[in-house]
C-alpha cells in the first residue's frame, strides 16, 4: 500500500481550486478517438473515506480490456486533500488516486472514473482533471446525472440518449443492461463520446456499472479497512458530483 502526500501548493480553498480548473481546463484534448475498446490494459480508480479520522483509500484496479481479468491493482492512503464542496470534488481526491496509479508497474491505456469529465458544470470534472494530469486517456462513468437534463433511453442495452446543458451535449444516458437504470458516460481527456460508450458497454457484460469501477470500489474500502486498524469505522459513503 502506498502512501498518498498532498502535493507542495495543492489548492486549499474554492477560490484556488477554481482557478486550477480554469487552468488546466484548457489542456482537455477533445479530438482524439482514443484506444479502441478491448485493446489495451484499462483501470478503473475509487476512493473511500473516513472523514471522523481524515483519511482517504484510494485503488486502482487494472483489466485486460479484452478478457476483463485483473492483471495489476495498487492502493494508497494519505489524509483527505480538500474539504468537501460539490464541483471540487477531484481536489479531496486526486492525491490518492494519483499514488495509486503511480503505484502500478507501468501506465494503462486508459482510466475509467466512477464520476464525470466533461459533464460537469466546469466542465472539468474528475476524469477530465486526472486525465490532464496524467496524460493519459480518461472516460467519465457516473451512477447519476448530476444536474442535466436527459430522455429516459430506451429499454434495449446499448440504448442511449444526449445528457443535456441547455443544448449543449455534455455526455449520454446508457443503458448497460436491459430495463435498468442507465449510467452517465463523458469524455474525459483523449477519449470521443462514441468510444467512451463503447468503452463502458465492453466493460459491463453482466452488470450495471463497469467491472473496472465495481472491482475498484471493493479494492478501495478494503484498503481503508486495512488502514484504520480494527472494526469499528465504516468507510463513508462517496458523495456524488465529481
Amino acid at each position: 500500500m502506498a502512501t498518498a502526500e498532498i502535493p507542495e501548493g495543492w489548492p486549499a480553498t474554492e477560490r484556488e481550486a477554481r482557478a486550477a480548473q480554469d487552468a488546466l481546463r484548457t489542456r482537455v484534448v477533445r479530438d482524439e478517438a482514443g484506444p479502441p475498446p478491448g485493446t489495451v490494459r484499462v483501470a478503473g480508480v475509487d476512493v473511500a473515506y473516513d472523514d471522523e479520522r481524515d483519511v482517504v483509500a484510494a485503488a486502482a484496479v487494472v483489466l485486460d480490456a479484452a478478457t476483463l481479468e485483473v492483471v495489476e491493482e495498487a492502493t494508497a492512503v494519505g489524509r483527505v486533500a480538500f474539504p468537501y464542496v460539490p464541483g471540487l470534488l477531484a481536489f479531496r481526491e486526486l492525491p490518492a488516486v494519483l499514488a495509486a496509479l503511480d503505484a502500478l508497474a507501468r501506465p494503462p491505456g486508459l482510466i475509467v472514473c466512477d464520476g464525470y469529465g466533461l459533464a460537469h458544470p466546469r466542465r472539468f470534472g474528475l476524469a477530465s482533471h486526472l486525465g490532464v494530469l496524467t496524460g493519459l486517456p480518461a472516460i467519465g462513468v457516473a451512477k447519476n446525472p448530476f444536474t442535466f437534463a436527459h430522455a429516459a433511453p430506451a429499454a434495449p442495452r446499448g440504448s442511449a440518449s444526449a445528457l443535456l446543458d441547455g443544448g449543449e451535449e455534455v455526455g449520454r444516458a446508457l443503458r448497460t443492461r436491459d430495463a435498468v437504470k442507465p449510467v452517465f458516460v463523458s469524455v474525459g481527456h483523449r477519449v470521443d463520446l462514441d468510444n467512451a460508450c463503447a468503452h463502458t458497454l465492453a466493460l459491463t457484460p453482466a452488470h450495471r456499472l463497469p467491472e473496472t469501477t465495481r472491482k475498484a470500489d471493493a479494492l478501495c474500502r478494503a484498503a481503508l479497512r486495512e488502514a484504520l486498524g480494527p472494526p469499528g469505522a465504516q468507510p463513508s459513503p462517496r458523495p456524488s458530483a465529481r
